[in-house]
């Protein structure tokens, strides 16, 4: 995929054994300042795979930055597979969360010049890339500041019937990532993490949540809404009117207030270094 600013680049990951992928955004900021270190967006894409919204996405953050309505940051767009769900899988053919963890974020850290800390780290992310940045956020609270979770989805506690796919559908992925046990679904849910590490959170994790009210995940993200709530974890709760499964949308309808966000979570970035 080639986009203004983004580049293509290949390392090597100890948890695939074997070579993975990633683009980079680079804002004009990082040529123009050689010395200095930018906070880190990791954007983790839907399901499908997350080619095509690489220029799009990159296009968005370039013209906010120039505009001057977010800090310069990198971005970088994770590889989680057509259907990776940002986990370890069950069977072990695809440790997606560990490539991320272990390899992916020092990778980053010791190759460009990132605030490498967690107040210097956001995840972001749609669909199936929402839920990948309120699992990975909320299990890691040690290696992300904030967590920006959009259209998200499984977030439901069972994964019998999904409201995007079709019940055959969902018992595929069930048994591809979690090995077919409900229990090891609930186990890596973000549900789970929320309440396992709520204190610590709400104590200093930046969370939002946006969803379109014409989205058929809508009910199941509203129920996760009220998840948090119960768990006293402080986050914003968007809903966008008459829209729909639509990131393009949905971004455009946030306009500016989209990137109030980005700048609470990077307002402690810049004494991190």
């Amino acid at each position: 995929m080639k986009a203004p600013g983004v580049t293509h680049h290949v390392f090597r990951s100890a948890a695939v054994k074997g070579d993975v992928s990633y683009h980079l955004y680079r804002p004009a900021a990082y040529e123009a300042e050689p010395t200095k270190r930018f906070p880190v967006v990791y954007w983790l894409h839907g399901s499908g795979g997350g080619l095509p919204g690489i220029a799009s996405v990159a296009a968005r953050f370039d013209k906010a930055i120039r505009e001057g309505k977010t800090p310069p940051c990198l971005v970088v767009f994770v590889n989680g597979l057509e259907m990776g769900m940002y986990v370890d899988w069950a069977d072990g053919s695809a440790p997606v969360e560990s490539m991320i963890i272990r390899d992916l974020l020092p990778h980053v850290d010791a190759t460009w010049r990132t605030v490498a800390k967690r107040e210097g780290r956001l995840l972001d992310g749609f669909s199936m890339g929402g839920y990948g940045s309120a699992r990975l956020a909320f299990k890691h609270t040690d290696l992300f500041r904030a967590a920006s979770i959009v259209g998200a989805g499984p977030m439901q506690p069972e994964l019998r019937n999904t409201p995007r796919a079709s019940r055959i559908q969902a018992a595929d992925l069930l048994k591809g990532a979690f090995g077919g046990d409900q229990a090891v679904f609930l186990a890596a849910s973000p549900r789970t993490f929320a309440q396992r590490n709520a204190k610590v959170i709400a104590k200093d994790t930046l969370v939002r949540m946006v969803i379109g009210d014409k989205d058929e995940t809508f009910g199941n993200n509203e129920d996760f809404h009220h998840h948090l709530e119960s768990l006293g974890i402080p986050h914003t709760w968007t809903v966008i009117p008459g829209v729909g499964h639509e990131p393009d949308r949905v971004f455009t309808a946030l306009g500016d207030d989209n990137w109030s966000f980005y700048r609470k979570a990077f307002a402690l970035a810049a004494s991190a270094k």
